[in-house]
């Protein structure tokens, strides 16, 4: 069969993770790890002051974090389906594969590999930039140490999927401590300085109002972004009917319960008036309850969140490149895997990448483009919900969508206004992606072709 023919196979034809070495060891602890890892990394810290900017209220802005887990829950509730349904390492590739056919799944699986390794790259000099700055003599070595720490991780992770699983527990749990060791703090310590007398904005009104919420919204979907982080391991999980739905809707509440303490503690300490505009919020609330050192206290919390975000990220990555290379998208040493359970050549492959963004420092560029495809991916994958429900009614669901269709089609809906949304306040890497778009075809044509020649 050519690989440009676009139609889905059925599931009982559909490549076998496991079969190609994959092992099924993973639990809930791990999926909670690794959607907690995968989401809160630097926005939540971040994105709070652009929030207040553009909704100077506290109600409102309480409320719009609170929208982006019910978003995020939403999705979840749906992708947990998919995810028992279709029981495969490989991500939102899987379900778009499966359902719309072999040129939506190699969409989402480039565009989701491409953006997942810049972000490792991403999240890798930020580390290190933060790193620089808290010890002297690594300052001005941001490159090298970004590469350092992308290379450890991955030597750990080719040892196996064990060591890199508990890795990931150990660095998720020491990143959710330490950011409730920063709510603490902030309702527990006293003040040392006065707080801000600014008087907060005026609430935008009307049509303004509409534009600010949408605008505060797309920050904090993205910040929510990284909730899907155990279905890329779909095929390793031991009892993928029970612990993707509880991993996944337990990581959502446990995200959204960490978000909503770090900005209640972050209102507790600085007035919306002062957080609107700050480019690190999580900064300002710390020097308002330790002074200067709430500078270095922030570095430090910044450091250990980012690196359960770079093992998550590099983690995920090869496991879209290995289900790629199992369907004959990719090169079938993509699919290769060791004893341990690590898909080597999707991570020799997924390293390298990200080692390229880092040493040309194009990732910016890369995830401003491919951030279009993020959601889109999402309208994809919860369109697969509704195609494998109508196609494949008979097909065992382990777990099935808790208020389908509704639910569902709220987590679409919302896709589509984010999509507006983005395409309005980005237009130039909006035509951009709209030019990949148009190119992918051709490009999928080319690539199938150069795979069927070349199948080893």
């Amino acid at each position: 069969m050519s690989l440009a023919t676009p139609a889905a196979e059925p599931a009982s034809q559909a490549p076998s993770a496991q079969r190609r070495g994959l092992l099924r060891v993973l639990g809930v602890t791990f999926g909670l790890a690794v959607i907690i890892g995968n989401t809160i990394g630097a926005g939540i810290l971040r994105t709070p002051g652009q929030v207040a900017q553009q909704l100077p209220g506290t109600g409102l802005y309480l409320a719009v974090w609170i929208g982006g887990g019910v978003y995020a829950l939403l999705g979840a509730l749906s992708l947990a389906e998919l995810g028992t349904m279709l029981p495969r390492s490989g991500g939102m590739y899987v379900f778009a594969r499966h359902a719309l056919g072999r040129y939506a799944g190699f969409l989402v699986g480039w565009n989701d590999w491409a953006a997942t390794c810049g972000t490792v790259a991403a999240v890798a000099v930020v580390l290190a930039e933060y790193a620089g700055a808290l010890v002297p003599g690594l300052a001005g070595r941001t490159v090298p140490l970004a590469m350092a720490v992308t290379v450890a991780f991955a030597a750990l992770q080719w040892r196996g999927i064990r060591e890199a699983g508990a890795a990931q527990t150990l660095t998720s749990a020491a990143k959710a401590l330490v950011l409730l060791a920063l709510v603490g703090a902030c309702f527990l310590l006293p003040r040392v300085s006065p707080p801000s007398a600014a008087a907060a904005a005026a609430v935008p009104a009307g049509s303004a109002l509409l534009a600010a919420i949408v605008v505060a919204l797309q920050g904090v979907i993205y910040t929510y972004d990284g909730w899907t982080g155990v279905i890329y391991f779909s095929g390793e999980v031991r009892d993928p009917a029970r612990d993707i739905p509880r991993s996944m809707i337990g990581g959502v509440l446990a995200v959204t319960g960490i978000y909503l303490l770090l900005n209640l503690a972050f209102l507790h300490v600085v007035p919306i008036a002062a957080l609107a505009g700050e480019p690190l919020a999580a900064a300002a609330a710390a020097r308002a309850v330790l002074g200067p050192a709430g500078d270095t206290v922030v570095r430090v919390v910044l450091i250990v969140a980012l690196l359960s975000t770079v093992n998550a990220l590099l983690l995920m990555a090869p496991r879209v490149l290995y289900a790629m290379s199992a369907d004959g998208l990719f090169p079938r040493a993509g699919a290769s895997v060791n004893r341990g359970g690590t898909p080597t050549g999707a991570l020799v492959a997924s390293t390298a990448v990200a080692l390229a963004f880092i040493a040309t420092g194009t990732f910016n560029a890369i995830i401003a483009v491919l951030a279009f495809f993020f959601v889109a991916n999402y309208v994809l994958a919860f369109a697969s919900v509704f195609v494998l429900r109508r196609r494949e009614p008979e097909t065992p669901r382990p777990y099935r969508a808790w208020g389908y269709p509704w639910t569902t089609g709220l987590a679409i809906a919302g896709s589509l206004a984010f999509l507006a949304g983005a395409a309005a306040s980005d237009t130039r890497n909006s035509l951009y992606a709209a030019g990949l778009l148009a190119a992918s075809y051709p490009a999928y044509l080319l690539a199938a072709r150069w795979i069927d020649r070349n199948p080893t």
